[in-house]
């Protein structure tokens, strides 16, 4: 099975502006996340899929492999998705350019699930962690997901799922981390597709993949993403190296 990783990249951000090439201890951050995912071991080659002459400048000449991207695109899905079109892969593997901070532990058990998955019933894999506190649960930023008893994903949403109508019924909330494993058929699949109602109202490309009857198998993990969404975020990232 050929494996490899992606990191889509955009320049620009709504919440915060050119946040990838932002200084990180010496290195820019997408740089610092290039990085990380090569030293996982676990994929055959890592590219960064960017629309930005400065982001695709700054891998090449720090010996990395970037791809520009020819169309404009909605999602990360899309931008990989005509980058891999006429690679000899099996399984893509979505690294965020803004988390540096990558767990190989967790990048590892979504492709073991393929591994395993011999009748190829899973298109994608994703991760989840258990979340408590009511403010998190509540927190619009972390989407929630609920499956069904064999870890596959019902539903992907921002509103708190399910609804604790009756409390002390068992219900864990399960937050979704932005990781994604895909087979290369479900990539292509996926560009092809119109968004639909779903995820046009979440603003969640993941439930395109659901509303045309992609299987999604949710792997439960105990490790926290750490991304880099503010600039009190690339402090404390600052720190933690």
């Amino acid at each position: 099975m050929k494996i490899i990783a992606v990191i889509p990249a955009r320049y620009a951000s709504t919440r915060f502006p050119a946040k990838l090439v932002q200084d990180l201890n010496g290195k820019p951050v997408i740089l610092r996340t290039y990085e990380a995912a090569v030293a996982t071991n676990l994929f055959d080659a890592v590219f960064v899929v960017t629309d930005s002459e400065i982001i695709y400048n700054l891998i090449v000449s720090n010996n990395g492999k970037a791809i520009r991207s020819i169309r404009e695109h909605e999602s990360g899905s899309d931008r990989i998705a005509e980058a891999v079109a006429d690679m000899d892969v099996d399984l893509v593997v979505n690294v965020q350019g803004d988390e540096p901070f990558i767990q190989t532990e967790a990048l590892a058990k979504v492709i073991e699930v393929f591994k395993e998955d011999m009748d190829q019933k899973i298109d994608l894999a994703s991760l989840m962690h258990e979340i408590t506190d009511q403010q998190d649960i509540a927190n619009p930023n972390n989407v929630k997901v609920v499956t069904d008893q064999n870890g596959f994903a019902l539903y992907f949403s921002r509103s708190i799922i399910p609804y604790p109508r009756a409390e002390n019924v068992g219900v864990r909330y399960m937050q979704h981390v932005g990781v994604y494993a895909f087979r290369k058929q479900a990539l292509l699949d996926f560009y092809t597709l119109p968004m639909q109602s779903l995820e046009a109202s979440e603003k969640l490309e993941q439930l395109r993949y659901l509303e045309f009857g992609k299987r999604i198998k949710m792997v439960t993990t105990t490790q926290k993403s750490i991304g880099i969404d503010t600039l009190e975020d690339l402090e404390k990232a600052r720190k933690m190296l």
